[in-house]
């Protein structure tokens, strides 16, 4: 994947990505959502919770359905897109939790902020009570801001602070202003969590921190995520800032399925 980057360790993507990225979130991110509910076409019900439109949060169509559990062999497994990774500092729960959830997400999303503040506590319930594994995974499709960020937030993770510079980023269920993503505003932020801001300088552009964030989001573009929120729980997809019970449901059943 082409990718370029900046003088402050940034990646962002390439002028000619973003010109055909409201393309490929029509011919990707369908493509991928028509290929689940094909190989679903012989249920009686409903599959899943995804609703069209990512960058939404939900209806009363989709308030309290849950994806059901995966009963056609020749279906793609995508519960192996967890990492399962014990030393990975942006995931909460323990790495063999019974269920597992990958976010999707960007730090200038206002939807994945709202998720943030309304629903990711809930599910955070379940993580520290040992039954819920979940591995955030930023693809940064609105721009370099997106970017500097996400690294920014890997650079906490290495001072084990990932969370806790995660959730200031989405204060109040709020985004920042491009301004507030500024290198300076990004390590200023740090220094108010009270973390080494020299460290966390150095690692904000090694390139360890850039190809971890780049991984990251080209694994999400590898499922045709380039709108946000997206969500895999239990390897089922959920498109969109479901109500807080649509993930509830799919929890629940995939850890009754799981037991």
């Amino acid at each position: 994947m082409s990718r370029s980057r900046l003088g402050d360790g940034v990646h962002t993507m390439p002028q000619r990505r973003r010109l055909l990225v409201p393309i490929l979130v029509s011919a990707v991110a369908i493509a991928l959502i028509v290929l689940v509910l094909a190989l679903r076409s012989g249920e009686d019900e409903p599959a899943t919770a995804i609703e069209e439109g990512s960058a939404t949060s939900g209806g009363e169509d989709g308030a309290g359905q849950a994806p059901t559990g995966v009963e056609n062999p020749d279906e793609p497994d995508l519960t192996t897109i967890e990492e399962r990774d014990p030393d990975d500092q942006l995931a909460a729960g323990p790495v063999d939790a019974p269920v597992g959830l990958v976010v999707f997400s960007d730090y200038q999303c206002p939807y994945c902020a709202t998720w943030n503040e309304e629903t990711l506590p809930v599910l955070m319930e379940h993580a520290q009570a040992g039954d819920l594994r979940i591995e955030w995974r930023d693809v940064n499709v609105f721009g370099d801001e997106s970017w500097r960020a996400s690294q920014a937030a890997y650079a906490a993770a290495q001072q084990g602070e990932f969370w806790a510079y995660h959730d200031a980023l989405f204060a109040g269920g709020e985004t920042r202003s491009a301004g507030g993503l500024s290198k300076d505003n990004l390590i200023e932020l740090a220094g108010e969590l009270g973390l080494d801001t020299e460290q966390f300088t150095t690692d904000l552009d090694s390139a360890e921190t850039a190809e971890a964030v780049t991984a990251h989001a080209e694994l999400g573009y590898g499922l045709g995520v380039y709108s946000t929120p997206a969500f895999l729980l239990d390897g089922q997809p959920i498109l969109g800032a479901q109500p807080t019970d649509v993930f509830i449901a799919a929890y629940e059943e995939a850890l009754a399925e799981a037991s």
